[in-house]
């Protein structure tokens, strides 16, 4: 927690951490529908862009639109909130936080993690963006952030599974909002369709389906057979994935 309310009021800062092709917006969605918190949708994707080559859809839109100086959004990402808001609730891709972005932010922020199981989350995103590589699952960059937030704090980071969110929202919700710290709201449940004046440029692109969502699907288990070509990377994944949904909240 942190001083920096408009007011001076505490504020909880809190970095979820995911992979591509999971709930991240479902629950970005979530958190927005709570009066005390604001969100940001992915602040650094557009500086990723500048500095890795990858085709994504709207790469030249997104870079246009949105911040490519990560100094300047680590600074948006600790200003102050407005008056009555105490919980900044923050949606990044692990992969986007490249080597050469200062970590001293992340000491004034509270780190948590989303995961979801690597077969089912390859095959999404090969879906939509062809054959994807180690780097681009984020799964790497998760654990990396994990591991060093748990050495430096002495307390294993909270970690959530979008399976076990998607079984139970209100049971994996409200464990998370008591690692955290905050009070669970109903309001976290459902929440209105349609797009949002926070979700990213690039919400045209991957978000059809959250945006026709009023609340978290039921669980469906994803296609796990994946195809012969992504099967090597798949292995490499579970390992990355199998140490981080350990340490998961249940």
């Amino acid at each position: 927690m942190s001083r920096g309310g408009a007011d001076g009021t505490p504020v909880v800062r809190i970095a979820m951490w995911s992979g591509p092709r999971n709930i991240s917006t479902a629950l970005l969605r979530a958190w927005e529908n709570r009066p005390d918190t604001v969100v940001v949708d992915e602040p650094f994707y557009a500086y990723y862009l500048t500095r890795v080559p990858v085709d994504h859809p709207g790469r030249d839109e997104v870079i246009a639109h949105h911040e490519t100086d990560w100094r300047r959004v680590v600074a948006e990402l600790l200003a102050d909130l407005p008056s009555g808001r105490t919980i900044f609730y923050q949606k990044h891709m692990a992969h986007h936080l490249l080597p050469e972005i200062d970590r001293g932010w992340l000491e004034r922020v509270t780190n948590v993690f989303l995961v979801r199981d690597p077969r089912e989350m390859i095959v999404s995103l090969a879906r939509k963006m062809g054959p994807p590589t180690l780097r681009d699952t984020g799964l790497p960059q998760q654990l990396e952030i994990f591991r060093a937030e748990r050495a430096r704090t002495g307390r294993t980071p909270p970690v959530i599974d979008a399976a076990d969110v998607l079984r139970d929202p209100r049971r994996a919700l409200g464990a998370l909002c008591e690692a955290l710290g905050v009070p669970f709201l109903d309001a976290m449940l459902s929440w209105p369709p349609g797009r949002r004046s926070t979700d990213g440029i690039w919400a045209k692109y991957w978000y059809d389906a959250v945006e026709r969502s009023t609340g978290f699907e039921p669980y469906v288990p994803g296609d796990r057979r994946v195809p012969p070509e992504l099967r090597p990377l798949a292995d490499e994944c579970m390992a990355y994935y199998d140490e981080l949904r350990e340490e998961r909240l249940r």
